[in-house]
């Protein structure tokens, strides 16, 4: 096995001390540009790198932003990712994520796992952590951002927005639009998508318009093909359900390809209203009604709270409510 190559080795090929070298390596607008050069020429001819856990060791902290999501593959989360590189991109910290698939004790184990990497800061997706992660996250002693959502107890920053107060607003869309039997769709059934009910219940019953047996609801993780079951089932039941809130855009987009094959046109016969306003509700036909949700700014606010709290800068207030607005399309047009 090939032997690794020392700071103090690129620093003798560059004719600098190790201090220097490492400065430039973290910090490299301190060092004169010819000695930078000097120094990447030779980080590059020796091919070293950077040891991260060397670095921890002797700083007590790493250049590593730990993020936890609950999915890589879920559009919303890709959004947010996005958001925290564009923040972090030209800074001289490294974003490192895990996926706790919407799992708890998931979630506990990757913390574990980032805080003995003594990160720069954290970025953790949601506020119902188990008490076990929540003390984790109290003892973390380095930047914390919880995104996603809004709530009363912070643990250090909060970037998010009411679901339940988003989802009140998208039912009273559909009320003002003239629809009178309004239903649910709720797939996983995580507390998000709970508080997303509890918002479509609260308004319907202020309404007078809420009927229990117009939720058609599974624990089954949520996709395109799940909507269009739910919609089936949901007709099947109760046919004179006239428009459907659904917990996600997936199943807004299933929900409307049942009602195609059910022949019942969208928006006359059925109203659907989606979640989080994915490019797909803009160009599907007819083109649907969702709650569009600021993913990108909440990623790019949480890196820079954090950002400017690792460079003495003053990260402005604690908890950021970035809100929701319902992007009204054709599919709520109204019943016939």
């Amino acid at each position: 096995m090939a032997k690794r190559v020392t700071l103090a080795e690129v620093a003798a090929r560059a004719g600098v001390s190790p201090i220097t070298v490492s400065r430039a390596l973290r910090r490299p607008d301190t060092v004169q540009p010819d000695t930078r050069a000097r120094i990447d020429a030779a980080v590059s001819d020796l091919g070293y790198v950077p040891d991260p856990a060397a670095r921890a060791l002797a700083t007590g902290r790493s250049d590593v932003i730990g993020v936890l999501i609950p999915s890589a593959t879920n559009a919303v989360f890709t959004d947010v990712l996005s958001g925290i590189y564009d923040r972090l991109g030209e800074s001289r910290f490294d974003v490192q994520y895990g996926i706790t698939r919407y799992d708890p004790t998931t979630e506990e184990n990757l913390l574990g796992v980032f805080l003995r990497q003594r990160p720069a800061g954290l970025i953790v997706a949601g506020i119902d952590q188990t008490a076990a992660a929540r003390r984790l996250l109290d003892r973390a002693g380095c930047p914390l951002v919880q995104i996603m959502e809004t709530g009363p107890d912070p643990v250090d920053m909060m970037v998010g927005f009411s679901h339940h107060d988003a989802a009140a607003a998208a039912t009273r869309h559909l009320i003002a639009r003239g629809y009178r039997r309004p239903g649910f769709l709720g797939a996983r059934m995580d507390p998000r998508t709970r508080r997303r009910f509890a918002g479509f219940r609260a308004e319907a019953e202020a309404a007078g318009l809420y009927d229990p047996d117009r939720s058609e609801t599974t624990e089954q993780p949520s996709n395109v093909g799940r909507g269009a079951e739910l919609l089936r089932a949901l007709l099947t039941r109760r046919p004179d359900t006239d428009a459907v809130f659904c917990n996600n855009d997936d199943l807004a987009m299933g929900a409307l390809f049942e009602a195609m094959r059910m022949g019942v046109p969208v928006p006359g016969g059925l109203g659907i209203c989606g979640f989080n306003d994915l490019e797909m509700m803009r160009v599907a036909e007819p083109p649907l009604s969702s709650v569009r949700t600021n993913r990108f700014e909440m990623g790019a606010r949480a890196a820079a709270m954090i950002r400017a709290r690792l460079e003495g800068r003053d990260p402005g207030p604690a908890l950021v409510d970035l809100g929701a607005e319902v992007r009204a399309r054709r599919s709520t047009d109204g019943p016939a």
